[in-house]
């Protein structure tokens, strides 16, 4: 992929790059990507989703850990297409100025994007935003880390 080159990704070509699987991973499809500079992906929120049983019963609302995480996973999926990043896992060192703006429910597609602030020796910041039909959810500053992955050197 080239620095230029917007590109998009499906469920399938997202499983190829980050290691979760239902019911957590978090993002159906990418439809925006720069490599290394930023990304913008799509989580649809079903009632069918297992936290939608307990938080809370006849008044479902995603969980706003889980809109954190769909957007570490964004964000991650821009980090481990870079080729030094491949195979490796990208894990949380900071959450920093979170606010939640709107509650996020069954039936919102949530958009998801990461704009990466800096990236090195295995460390970076992003600033992250989830919206939903153009109104902010949920924004902040995460850190984290690249790691080896040690499922993929069993």
């Amino acid at each position: 992929m080239s620095e230029k080159e917007t590109i998009t990704l499906t469920n399938v070509e997202i499983q190829k790059i980050l290691p979760h699987r239902y019911p957590f991973l978090l993002v159906d499809k990418i439809i925006e990507f720069e490599e290394g500079k930023s990304i913008t992906g799509i989580k649809n929120v079903t009632a069918n989703e297992p936290q939608f049983t307990g938080h809370f019963p006849g008044n479902p609302i995603m969980p706003g850990v889980l809109i954190t995480e769909a957007l570490a996973q964004v964000g991650a999926v821009m980090l481990l297409s870079m080729p030094e990043n491949k195979g490796k896992l990208g894990v949380f060192t900071g959450i920093n100025n979170f606010k939640f703006r709107r509650q996020v429910v069954p039936g919102d597609t949530l958009e998801l994007h990461a704009d990466l602030i800096m990236y090195r020796h295995g460390m970076g910041k992003a600033n992250v935003k989830a919206t939903v039909e153009g109104q902010v959810a949920a924004m902040g500053e995460i850190s984290f880390a690249v790691v080896d992955n040690i499922a993929n050197e069993e």
